[in-house]
C-alpha cells in the first residue's frame, strides 16, 4: 500500500482555528484509492516548517506529499501550480509564530526562481468539482510561510532527485473563522467539506501518473 504525507499548518497570525491542522487531523489514517494518509501538523514558522516536512518524508516513506494552508478570502480549494522563492510577510502585516517576517527574501540564495507542482492539478480540481466540491487552480501560493514551505520542499525534492510527488492546497476560512468581526463577508468552508475535498483530490493523485491535458476553466485569475 503506498501512503501520502499530508500536512496542514497550525494557528497563525489572525487565525485562531486552521482549517489545514483540522483537515488533516480528519484524514489522518485514513486509506483512499489504497493509498494510506499520515497526518503531520506543521509549525507555521519560517524555515523550521521546512524542517519539519523534510523529517517527516524521510519518517514516512510517504510516495507523495500534499501540503496545506489557510488563504482566507478565497471561496474555494485551491491547488496551486507554482512556488516561488521570494518571502514577504509584511506584505500581509504577519509574522510567523517566532515572531519572524521575512520581506523580500529568497527562501533558497540563489535558488531557482520558481518550481512548478508536480501534482495532477487538473485532475485534481475536475474530481473536486464533480464531487460537489467548490475548487479551482491557482497560479499563486501568496507570499507568506505556505509559499514559503511549498518552495522550501520543492527545492528539497528537486536537490535530492526525489521522486515524490508534491504540490500546495489552500483551503477557505472555517465558518467560525469567517464569522469573527475582522473577516466578515469573507467566504467560508466547513472543515468536513474541505475533508471531503482531499479525498477526492487525493483520489485523482493516485489514479493520475500525469496530469489531464484537458481545458479546466476558471474564475480564480491568480
Amino acid at each position: 500500500m503506498k501512503s501520502l504525507l499530508l500536512t496542514g499548518f497550525e494557528a497563525f497570525g489572525n487565525t485562531p482555528v486552521n482549517p489545514a491542522e483540522q483537515v488533516a487531523r480528519l484524514l489522518d489514517g485514513d486509506v483512499v484509492a489504497d493509498t494510506r494518509i499520515v497526518s503531520k501538523i506543521i509549525p507555521n514558522t519560517f524555515f523550521v516548517c521546512i524542517e519539519a516536512v523534510k523529517d517527516a518524508l524521510q519518517k514516512t516513506g510517504a510516495d507523495a506529499v500534499v501540503m496545506m494552508g489557510e488563504f482566507g478570502g478565497r471561496a474555494t480549494i485551491t491547488v496551486e501550480r507554482f512556488a516561488m522563492n521570494f518571502n514577504d510577510a509584511t506584505r500581509y502585516g504577519l509574522k510567523d509564530n517566532a515572531g519572524v517576517a521575512l520581506q523580500d527574501q529568497p527562501t533558497v540564495k540563489d535558488g531557482p526562481l520558481a518550481y512548478q507542482s508536480t501534482l495532477p492539478v487538473r485532475a485534481m480540481v475536475k474530481a473536486m468539482r464533480a464531487g460537489g466540491i467548490p475548487a479551482d487552480i491557482s497560479d499563486t501560493a501568496g507570499t507568506f510561510c505556505c509559499n514559503h514551505l511549498f518552495y522550501g520542499v520543492m527545492h528539497h525534492l528537486a536537490e535530492t532527485e526525489s521522486k515524490v510527488r508534491a504540490g500546495w492546497v489552500h483551503l477557505p476560512h472555517l465558518p467560525q473563522v469567517a464569522a469573527m468581526e475582522g473577516n466578515l463577508g469573507a467566504p467560508s468552508m466547513s472543515a468536513q467539506t474541505s475533508a471531503e475535498g482531499l479525498r477526492l483530490a487525493i483520489e485523482a493523485l493516485a489514479s493520475h501518473q500525469n496530469d489531464l491535458n484537458v481545458p479546466v476553466s476558471g474564475r480564480l485569475q491568480i
